[in-house]
This record gives C-alpha cells, structure tokens and sequence, in this order.
C-alpha cells in the first residue's frame, strides 16, 4: 500500500499524463481503491477489504461538487462547487457497513490510546449511511453503495429553497448514477451521480434557470480517495503571512500550550515532481490564453521558493473529467448573471495538505469589466490592442482574476492592504487604475501584470525552506503590509489602507483622482459607450458603473476616520501596538467623502439622460437587476440614481463600528476627531448645500442614515450623539417654510418620540445596482 499511495502522488504532483486520463469503468476493469460492479435490482456494489479488529474496513477522503450546476449566482450551486472533503470510515459490524464522517476538528496527537480515545468520545460522530452486508469473505466484504451516493449530504434542497418559495425534495426515483459515470483508478473512484430535486412552489432563481422548475437536475460528483501517506510535512500556520488554515483543537498538547492548533493548508512538492494546473478547454479564445498567461505568474514564486520548475499551467487534456482528484483545475462556469470567482479545493482533514486544487472562474465577470471600460472609454478603440482598448483591458483583468483565484488554490488568503503598497500582491481584489490627467483618461496603468512582491515573499514562507520569521522580515523591512479578509472588506472595519478595489498609497488623493475621472467619463458619455448596433437602452446598464465609480474608494478612504493602523504581531517578537489615524487626516477624508454627496457631484448631464430610453426586450427583467431603480418608468429616475450614491457615502460614514469606534478615541485622545464634531461637519455640509431638488434629496438620505443608525444595540455614546444632531436637525427645520424640510422635521420627531421601531423618509433607500458581483455594495461578504 505505501508504495501504492506514492505513486499516487508522484502522479498528483506531476498529474499524469493524457494517456492516463479519466476512462468510463466498463464494468470489467477494478478499481484498486473501492471496486464497484453493477448489480442486480440497481444496485451499484462497492467491495470493501476484510475489516479489522474495530471493524475499519477502509478509510479515504470523501468529497463531492457538482460535475453540472444549476447556473444561478445568487444561489451558488454552480459547476465545480462542493466541499472540500472529509474522512470517512467504513466499518462492517452485525452483518452492517456503515459510513461514518470522523471528527478531525478535536483530536489528540500521542501515542497514548486512552488519551486519543477520550477525545474521541467527548466529541460526536456522525453515521452519515448503514446497509446490509451483501457477501463477507475472508478477504472482502460487499455492500450497495448507490443509497450513499442517492443522500444529499451537500444539502442541495436546502439551497435550491429561495425566500418565499415552497422548497425542494429529492425524488429518488428521478435520480441515478449516470450513465458512463463511473471512473476507477488505482487509489481514487470518481462517481457521478444525477440527483433530481422537485418542487411545487419553484422560487425566482429557479425558475430563471432551469425548463422546468418543478424539477431540478444536478449531477453530483464523488470523490473516495485514498488517504495521502505520511510523507507530507505540515507547517504551522502563522498569522502575519496570510496563508489558507486548517484549524484543529489538540487536547493533548502541554499544560503550558494552547489546545488550539493550526496548519498552513499547501500542496505536496518535491524537487523532481512540479505542480500542474489545467485551464478548461471550455473558456473560449482568447480568454483561455488569457487565464493560462495569468495562472502562469505563480512560476516566478516557486522559483523563489527554491522550485524554479516545480509549477506550470496548461490546457486540460480532451477526455479529463475536470473533478478528477488528481487534477489541479481552473474551470470555465457560465451563470445567468455575473457573480463570483472561488478558489479552493480537495484537502486532507488530518494536515491541510491540498489534494487537489481546484478555481471556479465566472465567464460574465470578463463582459462587466469589458462594458466598465466601454463606458469610460466608447468602444471606438475596440480590438486596436491600445492602451484603452476595452478587450484588451477585460484580457489583463482576467489574467488578474486568474492568478488571484489559483492562489487560493495554492492556498493563499487575501491581502487586502496590498494596493497601498504599489499593488504589492495579486491577492488583493484590483480595481481599474484610471489616471485624470488635464481632462484625459490615462489607461497604461490600468492593471499590472505578473506578482507583486508580497506574493513572492508568501510564496517563500509556504513552499520554501527558508527561516519564516526571516522571511516574514524582509517583508517588513521593505514596508510591505497585510490585512486579512474579514479586517480588510467590511465598509466599517478600521485599518486605514485596508479596503476593497481601491488604489494608491492615499485613499484621499486617490478619491480625489477617482472623482475627476468619473466627472470626464460623464461629460463625454456617448452613444458609442455601447457597440453599434446594440440596444439602446443598454446605456442605462453602461451608466451605472461610470455614475457609481467612486463608491469603492469612497468607502476606502472612509476608514481613515476612526481608523486605527496595526499589524499581525507575534509576541517577543514583532511590536504590538494600535496607532490611530492623526485627526488632521480624518478631517480632509471626511471633507473629501462629503464631496461625492454635492449637488454637482451627483448631477447628470442633460445630454446623458437624453440618450437614456427605455428597455423593450426579453431580457429586461433579467437585466434590470443591473440598472437603477425608476420610480418615473419608463422614464429613467435621476433621482433614484443620486440617491443610490448618497447611501453609498452615508453608509460608509455611519458603520456602526466606525461610530462607535470614533466616540471611543474621543474619551482615549482628545485631539482626535470625534463622533460629535464628524456628525457635526456631515449635517453642516449637508444643510448648506443649498435648496436645489438634488441638495433636498441629499438632505433626507442624511436623515434616514442618522435614524437606521441609532441602533438598539448601539452604545450610549453614539446614540446619545445621535440623538444630539437629530434633535438640532428637527429644530432647524421645523423653523423651515412649509416643504420638504418640514416633511423631515415630522420623520425626526417621529423618531425620537418612539424610537421603535424607526421611521424615516423612504427608510430603505433606492436599491444600490451591484458593484460586486453579487448582492448590492456587499460590505461584509466573501470573495472575488
């Protein structure tokens, strides 16, 4: 068996060759790991070894994803999703196999077997499948597995059941293992198997997606892999690198250490064994070029790392089942609508080690960015490969996306504070860096190409065998700095150069510089913002993300108030210590966020809301999602666009965090800007304005934040400031002629008469078009 499970990751690393590609079992050919054979009455027989003395037959890596999806973002259950796999053990006892998922999040690491079996029975198990024991020889033991393979264990009815909807149920009668489904290797079976869900209240998305919502066919794929010996060397996680993590508990660690343990999650890699990624042969040219360019830059890390041949990317042979665990892939996935990108993969539950790596890459995302550049630029440069050639632009973002994505798959996390290091890292999500320069668009420094240097710098301490604190070092030395995930994409969180498609080294500047172009690409919106020949209603869907193109540096240079820098330290051996933004630097983000909520600011030209039309095709309730809300319809609101604008601003300056964040610096430091003086300055900005319609609008997007922001759970501090600028508001403009300012007036005495629940005029704002790929503004969700 050793020398089985060597082979099997000799062939891993290197992936075999196309002559050893996937081949449908014939029924005649025997899978080394879990044979299978049809049986009679349907049944699909699984022969196990002779068990052991506590009845383990077999143990192996289970994972499943979907080999065919269902094609809606907002749902999820794309092609290529499923999980990352668990231990699973076979145990024949009483004439039963069961199937049992082992509990790897607690264990003990000693050779004591009471201590390992007290942790074990302190912490349940789960018995996931049972049957009856088809034939026990000596040597085997035969059992149908097809009813496992007919469980829903990835919970797909769960969520296949939108809001309102009656919910879905697997019909097992409409559900097989397909045909030709069946792929036997020496030490991994792969399985597909079609799962029919049905339903007599089928939701929106469903109903969007599939011929017939009332039934719902997706083909689930099974995984039984051999467990990976014992040649891998696991690394510690360390949190100041940003590495993907395995986290486990260990109760039989020392009294003076903790219990919670960690490893850095990697693939295996040797010297004479590279690490191959396949791009599906199924994204089109020249996308495919583009993904395997970008995938490729991850070479110049392993080198780095002491591996100048251990990585390489290619097209994916023809005949290769792209969920095969011994294939490293990036996978083409159409949806409906644009949504996210996932990297991830196959790992041992017991160490982290990556068994196969496996990218998600949406095809729609490439279209957004292409009419993103469309709108700022026309389409006139369309295929002449210049510098604002909107292809060649969505080209260089796909390479982006496909580095980015791969190296979560490799098993790097994001950095989220790599843009104010020059772009220090494809693992940063990029925005488009348009320069304003005397009126003109500056598009050569759009995206970069290739890794930046904090990339390098993990690449060394995850595959490399360099000193790591040595490593991590030199990164500091050279001023490199990393935010984590969930530090770094909130609207509210604090590090002030820790955001989200944003650029610069000064969020200010950058706002500054983000405004001036939006303005150019608003004077010079054209008719050409959309290919001749297409819809013109089309340019309602351009304009959006030319009018919103401020909304992600405007929340970026929001965490400079109430923003506090840092680092991820380890104790005697790096500084520990929270430095608050000077208050100087708070004042001019917050003079430069108030600016993106002017009258002039969000004013349209004339001649752009003239081209304006409306939509009449069948795609128009599909695409709406895409466009601003019209309360005017079929006449585009103006209205309802600036006040998806102002909510951006207002958001961002009101995180609840950030409130509560800036009345608490204000009692640490007095020189600080404080909650008072930031509420002070928003609503003297906001009032001075003047009387024009856009400047009233403004006015009630202002009240309706600062009432959504008097939280129940807030602290006493910010309501209690809350409550000081609402009651200064309700008198000033109670003072106010008869108009909207006395319409405000009456919504802020409602609220402070009877704070629960709050009212506010049109509390729940316009609805904000997606940025992201999926949900509105999405402050606080995952990836890429």
């Amino acid at each position: 068996m050793p020398k089985l499970v060597a082979a099997f990751f000799a062939c891993l690393s290197a992936i075999c060759s196309a002559a050893a590609a996937a081949h449908p079992h014939d029924g005649t050919s025997e899978a080394k790991l879990l044979p299978l054979t049809r049986g009679e009455e349907g049944k699909l027989v699984a022969t196990l070894p002779a068990p052991g003395e506590d009845g383990t037959a077999l143990r192996v890596i289970h994972a499943m994803r979907l080999t065919s999806g269902l094609g809606s973002n907002p749902i999820g259950l794309d092609r290529g999703w499923g999980n990352s796999g668990e231990i699973v053990r076979f145990r024949v006892a009483d004439g039963r196999v069961t199937a049992e998922i082992e509990n790897q999040f607690y264990r003990a690491h000693t050779d004591n077997p009471d201590e390992v079996r007290a942790v074990e029975q302190s912490f349940a198990r789960s018995i996931i499948y049972s049957t009856d024991v088809i034939e026990e020889t000596g040597d085997s033991v035969t059992f149908d597995i097809k009813p496992l393979l007919m469980t829903d264990l990835l919970g797909l009815s769960e969520r296949l059941k939108e809001d309102g909807s009656g919910g879905f149920t697997l019909d097992k009668d409409r559900s097989r293992v397909a045909p030709r489904g069946i792929l036997t290797f020496p030490l991994n079976t792969e399985i597909d198997t079609e799962m029919t869900f049905v339903s007599s209240d089928p939701g929106r998305e469903v109903r969007q997606t599939s011929p017939y919502p009332g039934a719902v066919t997706l083909t689930v794929h099974h995984s039984f892999v051999a467990l990976p010996d014992d040649g891998y060397e696991t690394r510690e996680y360390d949190p100041r690198v940003g590495t993907f993590a395995r986290p486990y508990y260990d109760f039989s660690a020392p009294l003076e250490e903790s219990v919670q343990k960690t490893f850095a999650m990697r693939h295996r890699l040797t010297k004479d064994d590279p690490l191959v990624f396949y791009v599906d042969s199924g994204a089109p040219e020249p996308v495919r070029s583009a993904l395997v360019e970008g995938a490729g830059w991850w070479a110049e890390g392993f080198a780095a790392a002491g591996f100048p041949d251990g990585y390489r990317v290619e097209v994916l042979p023809e005949g290769v089942h792209p969920l095969d665990v011994r294939y490293n892939v990036i996978q083409w996935v159409h949806r409906q609508t644009r949504g996210w990108s996932y990297g991830g993969g196959i790992s041992d539950p017991r160490t982290g080690e990556f068994i196969k790596g496996h990218v998600i890459l949406g095809s729609q995302r490439v279209r957004q960015d292409r009419m993103i550049f469309e709108g700022l630029a026309g389409t006139a440069k369309t295929g002449s490969g210049e510098a604002d050639d909107p292809v060649e632009l969505a080209l260089a973002r796909i390479r982006q996306l496909s580095a980015h994505e791969v190296g979560h798959a490799l098993g790097f996390g994001h950095n989220f504070a790599a843009s104010h290091n020059d772009r220090a890292s494809v693992m940063d999500y990029p925005a488009p860096w348009v320069i304003e320069e005397d009126g003109a668009l500056d598009f050569s420094r759009t995206y970069d190409a290739g890794l930046g240097p904090w990339d390098i710098a993990t690449a060394r301490w995850l595959y490399g065998e360099e000193n790591g604190d040595a490593v991590i070092a030199q990164a500091r030395e050279a001023g490199l700095l990393y935010i984590e995930d969930s530090e770094g994409r909130g609207v509210g969180t604090a590090h002030p150069f820790a955001s989200v498609w944003d650029n610069g080294s000064d969020p200010v500047a950058e706002l500054e510089n983000v405004m001036r172009v939006r303005q150019v690409a608003l004077e010079n919106f054209e008719s050409d913002r959309a290919a001749e020949g297409r819809s013109a209603a089309e340019l309602r869907q351009v304009l959006v993300p030319v009018y919103l193109y401020h909304r992600y540096q405007t929340a970026a240079a929001s965490k400079l108030i109430g923003g506090a820098s840092y680092q991820y330290a380890k104790l005697g051996t790096d500084p520990a210590e929270v430095e608050i933004v000077p208050a100087r630097e708070q004042r001019t983000a917050l003079e430069a966020i108030l600016e993106t909520v002017s009258p002039e600011a969000l004013d349209i030209p004339a001649h752009v809301l003239s081209m304006l039309t409306p939509r009449a095709d069948a795609f128009q309730g599909i695409n709406r999602r895409e466009s601003f809300d019209s309360a005017t319809a079929p006449v585009f609101d103006h209205h309802s666009a600036a006040e998806a604008a102002a909510d951006i601003t207002f958001r961002a300056l009101f995180a609840s965090r950030r409130l509560e964040r800036l009345a608490q610096f204000e009692a640490m430091e007095g020189e600080t800007l404080g909650l008072s003086e930031m509420l002070d300055t928003a609503s003297e900005t906001v009032t001075e304005a003047g009387g024009s319609a856009l400047a009233q609008l403004v006015e009630a997007r202002f009240v309706a934040a600062l009432i959504a922001a008097d939280r129940q759970d807030a602290s006493i501090a910010v309501r209690g400031a809350l409550w000081e600028t609402m009651s200064e508001l309700e008198r000033t403009f109670s003072r106010s002629d008869p108009g909207h300012r006395q319409v405000l007036a009456a919504h802020l005495r409602s609220h402070l008469e009877a704070p629960a629940p709050a009212r506010a005029p049109r509390a729940e704002g316009a609805r904000i078009p997606p940025g992201s790929p999926i949900g509105e503004a999405c402050w606080h969700c995952e990836s890429f």
